[in-house]
This record gives C-alpha cells, sequence and structure tokens, in this order.
C-alpha cells in the first residue's frame, strides 16, 4: 500500500521534476548521461538539464538503500567555482551571510546568497581550502542568476582595485552517501577518511583518478561525501564504486526524500526571494561577526527581525492519511488558513506523511494541532520538530 502512494502519477510523486517536451537535444547533459540511461535511468528534465529521476529499483528501494548502505548521485548540474586572490573572502562575504574568514584551512559552511530585501537569492556550500582559492558550490536551478550575480560583484570588486579572480569549473561532481561510503571508499584513498569530519574537504587520488576535491557533506541526512572529478574520469569511478555490492545508483527522487526526512531545504520550494532566514529558520548560518557588522545584502532587514522575530516561521509537520504536496494549505484547529506546504512526502522510513512549510507565527511550536487541507478535505496533522529522521553526519567520534 504504502508503496503504491509513489507509483501512482509521477507528476503527483516528483511535482517539481516536468518530464519535458523539450527534445533531450535541447537539454544539457552530464557526463553521465549516456551511463545513466544504459543503467536503466529514467531521465527527466530537471533545471535545464536531463537528469535521472530513479533507476531499475523503485524510489523506495533507493531510498532505504541509501539510508542502510550507500548510493551514487549524480550532481554534476550544481554549480562549481573557484575564488582566487588576495581578497577572495572580502569578496564572497559581501554576497552572503556567512563568516567565512573564521573558517579553518578546508573547512566549508552551508551559507546564503542574500538580497537587499532580505531575501535568499540561492544557498551555497563555500569551502576555505589550502590551496589559495574558495571553492563554492551552488544550485543548479540558480545557475544563471549566482554566475552572473558574482560577475556582476567581480566587476565591482576589480574597479575597485581589489585582488580577486573567479572561476567557472567544468568537473563533474557525485555525491557517495550513506553509512557504507567510508568502507567503499577509503581502499581508493590514501588520505585518512576518518580524519576528514563533517564539512571538510581535501584534495586526493580517488582510486587512481587524480585531481578530485572530497568534501565530506551531503543532502541526505547521511554521512557522505561529494567528488568533484575530472570528466574524464567520472564513469570509471562511478563504475569503480559500483563494483562493490553495496553501491547502487539513485536518482533525484529518492534524494529529494530523504533530504526531505532529513529536514533540508530546496531552493524554489522551502526557500526562495521572498523568505528571509529568520522565517527560514537558518539564523544559525549567520556568522556572529556578519550579525554585529551588518555588512551582508539585506542585514538591515534581517538582523533586526532576529531579535523581533517574525510573523511566520518554517516548521515541520507530519499527517496520515493522503499524502501532502507542495501548495497544500494548512489550517488551524478552527479551519482558518495560516500557511502553505512547501514540500512534502510519505516518508518511507517512518510509514507517515512528511513535509515542511511556513505558517504563522503563533502555530509554530512543536507539537501544535493543526490541519492540511488535502483535496479539499481538511486532514489532522502536528507540528513536528526537524529532521524527521535522525542525521548521521560524521563527527569524527
Amino acid at each position: 500500500f504504502w508503496e503504491m502512494r509513489w507509483i501512482i502519477g509521477d507528476h503527483s510523486i516528483f511535482p517539481f521534476f516536468s518530464v519535458s517536451l523539450l527534445s533531450q537535444a535541447c537539454m544539457r547533459k552530464t557526463a553521465l548521461f549516456d551511463f545513466h540511461r544504459d543503467q536503466g535511468g529514467k531521465m527527466v528534465e530537471f533545471a535545464g538539464w536531463s537528469m535521472p529521476v530513479q533507476y531499475r529499483d523503485s524510489h523506495i528501494h533507493s531510498h532505504m538503500h541509501t539510508r542502510q548502505y550507500c548510493s551514487i548521485f549524480d550532481v554534476s548540474h550544481m554549480l562549481q567555482s573557484k575564488v582566487h586572490g588576495r581578497d577572495r573572502v572580502k569578496f564572497i562575504e559581501s554576497m552572503i551571510v556567512g563568516d567565512i574568514a573564521e573558517l579553518k584551512d578546508n573547512q566549508g559552511t552551508l551559507t546564503l546568497f542574500t538580497n537587499d530585501k532580505g531575501g535568499i537569492n540561492d544557498d551555497l556550500i563555500v569551502t576555505k581550502t589550502d590551496q589559495g582559492y574558495l571553492y563554492v558550490v551552488s544550485n543548479a536551478g540558480c545557475a544563471d542568476k549566482d554566475s552572473a550575480n558574482m560577475k556582476a560583484r567581480l566587476a565591482k570588486f576589480k574597479a575597485e582595485g581589489h585582488d580577486v579572480e573567479l572561476e567557472f569549473l567544468e568537473e563533474c561532481l557525485i555525491a557517495v552517501q550513506g553509512p557504507s561510503m567510508a568502507k567503499v571508499l577509503q581502499p581508493g584513498l590514501t588520505d585518512d577518511l576518518s580524519k576528514l569530519t563533517f564539512m571538510t574537504s581535501t584534495l586526493a587520488t580517488v582510486f587512481g583518478i587524480q585531481g578530485c576535491r572530497v568534501t565530506r557533506c551531503g543532502y541526505t541526512g547521511e554521512d557522505g561525501v561529494e567528488i568533484s572529478v575530472p570528466k574524464s574520469g567520472v564513469v570509471a569511478l562511478t563504475e569503480r564504486l559500483l563494483a562493490n555490492s553495496e553501491v547502487k545508483l539513485a536518482g533525484l527522487g529518492a534524494r529529494d526524500s530523504l533530504r526531505l526526512e532529513a529536514g533540508l531545504c530546496l531552493y524554489g520550494n522551502d526557500i526562495d526571494e521572498t523568505t528571509t532566514p529568520v522565517e527560514a529558520t537558518l539564523v544559525w548560518t549567520i556568522g556572529k561577526r556578519r550579525r554585529q557588522a551588518k555588512d551582508f545584502p539585506g542585514a538591515e532587514i534581517i538582523v533586526p527581525q532576529i531579535k523581533a522575530k517574525t510573523t511566520r516561521k518554517r516548521v515541520g509537520l507530519v499527517s496520515m492519511g493522503p499524502p501532502v504536496r507542495q501548495h497544500t494549505p494548512i489550517l488551524s484547529p478552527e479551519g482558518k488558513v495560516i500557511g502553505e506546504v512547501t514540500s512534502g512526502c510519505p516518508s518511507p522510513c517512518l510509514k507517515q506523511n512528511i513535509a515542511m512549510g511556513y505558517v504563522d507565527v503563533a502555530y509554530a511550536k512543536n507539537g501544535t494541532p493543526i490541519q492540511v487541507e488535502v483535496r479539499k478535505k481538511a486532514v489532522k496533522a502536528v507540528v513536528t520538530k526537524m529532521p524527521f529522521v535522525p542525521t548521521n553526519y560524521y563527527s569524527g567520534h
């Protein structure tokens, strides 16, 4: 029965993946495109790219395999860049809320591009490498906007005499996620993975493929890495990893349900240019020094919200009955509209419906009974702490 919830109608399962009418020729392809199709990948359009939504295994099987063993996700559609130059930290901090100066060498952080109205232009990871550059990964759906923003800021900085250069990378990016990751990857590394903790990064040769950057992070809530790998080596590396029986390929469908169980935002659904970091409960991304200096875009709006609070807040919720999808109205117990769902799916791990969305702050406390309107009927739900499924990030212990 639970499996059937996922099978009926692709558009109800993955509302933000469109099986595009564009010809394959109009879509961008990663270097793994042919490999995906050979492996039975069902290709869909996502952010202008042809990407696998799932393979021969069911979506639920892929999801659970990642939780129990290890899966490979092709995330080469994401925008990778390097920021070089003496003023590289000042440059990136002029666009984001994070404190990059305080990071240790080869340490990264999740941060946010913000706009002058206090909204979120994108979420991204910035790593302060020991190689004289910052390594930046941001979302595929915002690639054009982010690159234009960075180029415009670069021109301004250079005109002011600052020493900074911007490089956009052509490398592929694969995410290897799940509790078996370290056991699978360690034989192919000379570096000791036990010393690579969550949100740290290293340059490495991986199973003989030189020029890789391995970062211990991911979008599933599990222990994992993202490996930036030269295009010429990505198929060989993927095949080498799949030679281990504990490793399988997984697509965008499993990636979405895994990140939702982990309480992680999807840009364009859960955060966008109209949501502030405070509303989105992402205050922790704003560095203490940055709050005091108020020297990032939108700071005059965002910083006062930290103390004054906001009228709405991003929350998690759990419900039974029909699955809850994006744009589902959230109701008070009396039936008044108090918010809207931004992401939702049946949780393969919990066997109940999970979602996140924004509600009036009076209803944001965990344990608050609410309702969701599904097919014009009010269904009982409860505001629930996120992550829904405990995360297993590797801290070195």
